[in-house]
């Protein structure tokens, strides 16, 4: 991997690709620009070409991009041709809600194993898996050489989770709990904070607003 890459313009690739995939879904259509990535992204047509230019070549000027193939090259920069397995951590509401989404699937990922520390949560299903005991993760992932992990357990049990599923070989981590986590180098971790998310739209609109 190239670290000289912004991690914002690692952030936008899945937008692309997301994007893409729906147009190679359109009839006919085998070509788009950066201008029309733009108006459906809401992303100006020189950032999307800076942003493409840090992985090389993939269209010429006037011409435009061949979708099939932009799409191809994408998949392989974000090593998306195989499908990664996903350890889920926290079986409550939001953590049934997880395992039971299949748009992981469709997108190169599979949710495998579910844990909880809850004694009457073990034994259950979520999305089709059995909940396992959290006492047991660090066994089964080191088995299963899972190094990816959703964590949807509460604030104040999400930084000895991290720790443990670091402890267990796991190096990225998209968190739901309401905290900041710390992480050794080289794990990579990302937050989605809805109340968050939420507070930033009310600042814009209290802008609007003046």
């Amino acid at each position: 991997m190239d670290h000289t890459i912004p991690e914002i313009v690692i952030g936008r690739l899945p937008l692309y690709l997301r994007e893409l995939s729906r147009m190679a879904g359109e009839s006919g259509k085998i070509k788009t620009s950066s201008h029309e990535l733009a108006q459906r992204l809401g992303i100006s047509p020189a950032q999307i070409r800076k942003d493409l230019s840090h992985f090389g070549e993939f269209g010429k000027q006037g011409t435009g991009y061949h979708i099939s193939y932009l799409i191809e090259r994408l998949t392989d920069i974000l090593h998306l041709n195989d499908e990664w397995p996903v350890a889920l951590v926290g079986a409550g509401f939001l953590g049934q809600a997880l395992a039971s989404y299949r748009g992981f699937q469709r997108r190169g990922f599979a949710i495998t194993c579910v844990f909880d520390s809850d004694p009457a949560k073990v034994g259950v299903k979520a999305g089709g898996l059995v909940v396992q005991d959290a006492a047991t993760m660090a066994t089964r992932l080191r088995e299963a050489g899972i190094r990816i992990a959703i964590l949807a357990v509460p604030a104040d049990a999400a930084q000895a989770t991290a720790d443990a599923l670091v402890a267990a070989g796991v190096g990225a981590i998209l968190s739901y709990a309401p905290v900041s986590l710390t992480v050794p180098p080289g794990v990579s971790v990302s937050y989605s904070d809805p109340v968050v998310q939420l507070q930033q739209m009310t600042y814009h609109l209290s802008i609007e607003n003046e």
